[in-house]
C-alpha cells in the first residue's frame, strides 16, 4: 500500500495538478484545433475560437476530475501527457503544412 501525503500536502498537490495540468491540457485543445481546422477548410482563427470555446468548456471538468480522481499520478497523466500529445501533434500538422 502506498504511503499517503499529508492532508495539506496533499490538497495543495492536488490544486497544483489541477490548475497547471489543466492549463496544459487546454492549451493542447487549442493548439490542435487551431493547426486542424486550416486542412479542414477553415480560417486559422475560427479553428482558434473553436479551441477556446471547448477549451473553456473542458477546464473546470479537468479542474474537478482533479479532485475527484483516485490517483494523482493519473491526472498528471492524463492532462500534461495529454496537453503534451495534443501540442505535438499540433505542431506535426502545422510543419506540414508549411
Amino acid at each position: 500500500m502506498p504511503a499517503r501525503l499529508p492532508l495539506p500536502l496533499s490538497m495543495l498537490s492536488r490544486f497544483a495538478a489541477a490548475l497547471l495540468g489543466g492549463y496544459a491540457f487546454c492549451w493542447g485543445v487549442i493548439a490542435l484545433c487551431a493547426a486542424a481546422a486550416f486542412p479542414l477548410g477553415a480560417e486559422f482563427h475560427d479553428g482558434e475560437m473553436l479551441g477556446l470555446i471547448l477549451a473553456l468548456l473542458l477546464y473546470p471538468v479537468a479542474f474537478l476530475w482533479a479532485f475527484a480522481a483516485r490517483s494523482l499520478w493519473r491526472v498528471g497523466a492524463v492532462l500534461v501527457g495529454g496537453g503534451a500529445l495534443m501540442a505535438v501533434a499540433a505542431s506535426v500538422i502545422q510543419s506540414t503544412l508549411t
